[in-house]
């Protein structure tokens, strides 16, 4: 007879067992049931409640209590139920359902796209700022909050007639990610180069989607900045000369009809040469954007030490405490 052994079971997985397990109980191990597994699950083994003996497999929520810390002292051997990556998604996809439930938070319960769409930009530059700081532990926490409102939407969806769940968002991704590239799943061509999948990728999306246009599917509402760079990436992709870029020097540029000029083009000329340039203008802007406030703060504390009322420094004060000015 095979030597005793202490099952876990996943919260998460349910009736799902172990390998090792599976070949005891073929072998003809008896199987026993601890305090703490759920009634359907013991019925569904026919799994009867331990005894005092220690024999066979006893299935047990946790190996540190009941029954089953009796068995571990006595020698038993604990076999762990296996978690594939990702598990713990299902516990969040659950407590989405359980907030958006009947008896859950009214907050949740009352939310819609459109109420919930301005949280997605605010949780989406979160994550960014804290990708700029290199701040892991924000960036951990800023991923989950994105994460809520994939889940959020996701939820919102399956409510409504002819929706969606989260599963198909899931599985929605997992195909495109797998028809866009065929060198991995389907080793049906090669890609060398991070750069020769970057063109394969716009090629695979304009097939499957059917698109007329080489800015079709272009996210209009993002930052201006952001926005130019990837109208220039695209078009340029596509074959576009540079020289009809606005703001271009060139015959077709900056003079051309509908071209426009001024502020404007000089700013998306900028934005272009930078995205041609292998930068990213958005997160440059950010960057400059960012160390001028932090050098407006410097100054603005420095002043208030010096016992000054900011709101009514003159031109003089502010040169006199800005960060490098040597006062």
């Amino acid at each position: 007879m095979s030597a005793p052994a202490v099952v876990t079971l996943s919260r998460r997985l349910g009736a799902v067992l172990p390998a090792a397990a599976v070949c005891l109980l073929r072998d003809g191990a008896p199987l026993h049931a601890d305090t703490d597994v759920p009634p359907e699950l013991a019925q569904l083994y026919g799994a009867p409640a331990a005894g005092d003996a220690v024999h066979g497999l006893l299935l047990t929520m946790d190996p540190g209590t009941g029954a089953a810390a009796r068995w571990v002292a006595a020698g038993a051997t604990v076999l762990v139920t296996p978690e594939p990556a990702g598990a713990a998604l299902l516990d969040a996809a659950a407590v989405m359902d359980r907030l958006r439930s009947p008896g859950g938070c009214p907050w949740d319960a009352e939310q819609t796209h459109r109420s919930l769409m301005p949280y997605l930009i605010e949780e989406a530059y979160e994550l960014y700022q804290a990708l700029e700081d290199s701040d892991l532990e924000a960036v951990r926490e800023e991923l989950g909050d994105v994460l809520l409102q994939v889940l959020f939407h996701a939820r919102v969806a399956q409510e409504r007639p002819g929706g969606f769940d989260i599963d198909a968002v899931a599985g929605d991704l997992v195909a495109k990610l797998v028809t866009r590239h065929p060198h991995v799943f389907a080793g049906s061509e090669q890609v060398r180069t991070a750069a020769e999948q970057e063109i394969r990728w716009e090629q695979l999306k304009r097939t499957e989607k059917r698109r007329e246009s080489s800015l079709d599917g272009v996210a209009m509402g993002q930052p201006a900045a952001a926005l130019a760079a990837k109208l220039v990436s695209r078009a340029t992709k596509a074959g576009l000369p540079r020289d009809l870029l606005p703001g271009a020097a060139g015959p077709f540029g900056a003079d051309s009809p509908g071209a426009g000029g001024g502020t404007g083009a000089s700013l998306f000329a900028l934005s272009a040469a930078a995205k041609l340039a292998g930068e990213d203008p958005e997160a440059a802007l950010r960057c400059v954007a960012r160390r001028f406030a932090d050098h407006v703060r410097t100054a603005e504390r420095s002043a208030r030490a010096a016992g000054l009322d900011t709101a009514r420094l003159t031109a003089r004060q502010w040169r006199q405490y800005w960060p490098g000015s040597g006062r």
